[in-house]
């Protein structure tokens, strides 16, 4: 399944931005924000599935834990579904 998720719908040139580096970013940004930030705030605990970017890197965004949010797969598909890109 997370094969044919990356092969159709993300774009080829995703793992020259999302390579270890990235990977190593988002295992320390989960390490500090362990619960999606979004439910946190209705004061629900659900843990981190996806680490997103605020400004998205194709949109020249950065890894920078200042665009960086942590949210559960949901939140997540649900500000994707907002945006209008999945």
């Amino acid at each position: 399944m997370e094969k044919n998720y990356e092969r159709y719908s993300r774009d080829p040139d995703v793992h020259k931005k999302y390579g270890a580096r990235w990977r190593r970013i988002r295992a320390a940004y989960v390490k500090t924000h362990p619960f999606c930030e979004k439910c946190l705030k209705r004061g629900i605990l659900v843990p981190v599935d996806e680490v997103h970017h605020i400004v998205p890197v194709s949109r020249g965004g950065t890894h920078d834990p200042s665009n960086l949010m942590g949210l559960c797969r949901s939140c997540h598909n649900k500000i994707h579904h907002e945006m209008g890109d999945r």
